[in-house]
């Protein structure tokens, strides 16, 4: 079983030496793909491997599907550059590494995340577990403009160690990327037809809240997990407002920066 750890990047010079850290004992190759930054990402990629690429940014899916195309090894740990994979991760996967080829297609390992100086436990982001080591040639990702899923034929097994995620610097962070997401969720929705009532405005946000704070244990979080749920609520809002805007203004989908 070798394994090519597969990352794409775009400005990632405070993040991407972490998770390169973390493969770097692991994976029998180390593939980073970058759009084209203009800040240090490709100088730290290139402290780690040769196997670095440019590409000009199409969309999430094609990106990492054209990064795993460069893979030379049959099983893929794809990491996002603001993802860790942990000393016991690390040891689990070692460990898989020593014993037969996998009866499996897919590995499904649990994600925890790391937000306002506190790991989080509830909320509705923990486990999150993501499809993220997998036979090369038997998955795929799709999707067109956010939230890109991993297609697999065959079987998936799970992990059971965590995945480590960094992935909001703080608040400000988290509502830009809010707002960045919600443009690309409302372009998908108008793309389907889909129209923005006042329900979605107003009842789908609160509910959204309920279920992240209540239901999932939010309050279990602490601060946190009142921002988490807040946010979430409002996420859903933001993404039916442009939606909404959208219908208003007649707009046409084109081609959006990455």
């Amino acid at each position: 079983m070798k394994i090519s750890a597969v990352i794409i990047t775009y400005n990632e010079e405070e993040r991407l030496e972490g998770a390169l850290k973390s493969v770097v004992d692991l994976a029998d190759e180390i593939i980073v793909v970058d759009s084209y930054s203009n800040d240090n990402t490709l100088k730290i990629a290139k402290n780690y491997t040769k196997r670095v690429f440019q590409r000009k940014w199409t969309n999430f899916a094609d990106q990492k599907n054209f990064a795993n195309s460069q893979a030379s090894n049959s099983w893929i740990l794809s990491l996002d550059a603001d993802e860790r994979v942990s000393p016991e991760l690390s040891e689990e996967i070692l460990q898989l590494k020593e014993r037969e080829e996998p009866d499996c297609s897919c590995f499904s390992i649990p994600r925890r995340t790391f937000y306002l100086g506190k790991w989080i436990r509830h909320s509705g982001w923990y486990p999150d577990r993501k499809l993220r080591l997998f036979r090369k040639d038997d998955a795929r990702w799709e999707g067109e403009y956010v939230h890109e899923s991993l297609i697999v034929e065959g079987k998936i097994n799970n992990l059971k160690c965590t995945l480590h995620h960094f992935t909001y610097r703080n608040i400000a962070d988290h509502l830009d990327r809010i707002s960045r997401f919600s443009e690309l969720g409302a372009q998908k929705l108008y793309t389907q037809k889909k129209k923005s009532h006042l329900y979605h405005l107003v009842i789908s946000p609160f509910f959204r809240f309920v279920k992240s704070y209540f239901l999932r244990l939010g309050f279990l979080d602490g601060f946190p997990g009142i921002v988490i749920s807040v946010l979430s609520g409002y996420a859903v809002f933001v993404r039916y407002a442009k939606l909404k805007e959208i219908w208003k203004k007649g707009e046409r989908i084109g081609p959006f920066p990455y």
